[in-house]
């Protein structure tokens, strides 16, 4: 009876706006160091060469620990897991402002890394934990956990300029700390006695892979090359400048779309509306390699949104009640490797290849992607 009730609780809206809210408090460091960080490294007590592995290190950590966190969810439970995330999260961004040096702030990176992969993983359990509404409850969860980094970029950026580079991070480490009582108004866990053994690093299964391709793709090439299709047709600095906002609108695309998309999923099926959302962000690519650089961008952008609902959905409707975090991991892992890897590959890719044929090979990488959205067949 208190497991029926526990489990009640979880299916309702108020868990699944929690921790996206608690996601999105604790969010707010990460986005700000990526424009913080490249033009103020000295301040920070590094080199340049520390940037990109500063940057970089959260996304690595992830990559590999994503399984251990869904483990420690999976033992622990959804609310725990999100109580002991945003506590770090909060630590990670109170140490930005008074650590000094490549070797703590990587610390710090390290350890936002995991509070992320847990925030991230909670947020994803209480909002699939009704699979018959599970493409709205993201949808809304994404829209709201991104409400926090989009203001981080905009009032954010605003306030490093008047406390300076470092201070900011003192302001935001307090805001994050709100983050802690809000994980604990979560609704207990019930009590499993069962559980599946999860790997730690888990054998990518074919829907992976298609997540894998939007990471490479979207998180990947289309953000590192935006700024260099935009300069054909503008200086340098109005590029920059474009590109920029083009970025932001893809954060505050998803509190806009997020819902809409998984609103269509519930309506019309999670599985039929990715198929959709996918071809979309192919023709994007498309868009863009026949010079288009703003349409293709904001049909990109339209998808990456409905995608960011639905993909999540249909992963925990295609997965056993017990394995769902571990699915949700795998499906994480696989997407920051993707877009981790896509700025290493387009680096080299640019020495021999102009950007509309790079396009070109991602439009039919997309295509290809469509073959993981049929699902696998029952024994």
């Amino acid at each position: 009876m208190v497991n029926d009730v526990r489990e009640a609780a979880h299916q309702g809206w108020g868990p699944t706006s929690i921790s996206a809210g608690v996601l999105s408090l604790a969010s707010l460091g990460d986005v700000l160091l990526y424009v913080v960080l490249p033009v103020s490294a000295a301040a920070f007590g590094v080199g340049i060469a520390w940037v990109g592995v500063l940057l970089a290190a959260n996304r690595l950590t992830r990559i590999v620990l994503y399984g251990a966190v869904a483990a420690f969810g999976q033992s622990a439970g959804s609310r725990v897991l999100a109580i002991v995330s945003a506590m770090a999260a909060a630590g990670s961004t109170l140490i930005l402002w008074k650590g000094d040096g490549g070797p703590v702030l990587l610390c710090a990176r390290i350890v936002w890394g995991l509070a992320f992969a847990g925030l991230s993983l909670a947020a994803l359990s209480y909002a699939v934990a009704d699979r018959e509404r599970a493409g709205s409850r993201v949808g809304v969860s994404r829209a709201i956990n991104q409400m926090g980094p989009a203001l981080s970029l905009s009032v954010g950026a605003w306030l490093a300029g008047v406390l300076g580079p470092r201070d900011v991070f003192l302001v935001l480490g307090l805001v994050s700390l709100l983050a802690v009582p809000l994980a604990f108004a979560l609704p207990k866990d019930s009590v499993r006695a069962d559980r599946e053994k999860t790997q730690w690093l888990p054998k990518p299964q074919r829907f992976d892979l298609f997540f894998f391709v939007v990471g490479f793709a979207v998180d990947g090439v289309f953000a590192m090359t935006v700024a260099l299709m935009l300069a054909k047709s503008a200086s340098a600095e109005t590029a920059m400048l474009a590109a920029g906002l083009i970025l932001a609108l893809r954060r505050f695309g998803e509190v806009l779309l997020a819902p809409v998309g998984g609103f269509l999923g519930d309506r019309f099926g999670t599985g039929k509306v990715l198929f959709l959302a996918t071809v979309l962000l192919a023709g994007g690519f498309v868009v863009l390699a026949a010079g288009a650089a703003y349409p293709g961008s904001m049909l990109i952008i339209a998808a990456r949104a409905a995608i960011a609902a639905l993909g999540p959905a249909v992963v925990a409707q295609r997965a056993k009640g017990e394995a769902t975090l571990h699915r949700l991991a795998v499906m994480q892992t696989w997407r920051d490797f993707g877009a981790a890897v896509g700025p290493l590959v387009t680096g080299i890719l640019l020495e021999m290849a102009s950007l509309s044929l790079i396009n070109v090979a991602l439009v039919v990488l997309v295509a290809l992607s469509l073959l993981a959205h049929r699902p696998p067949t029952s024994a």
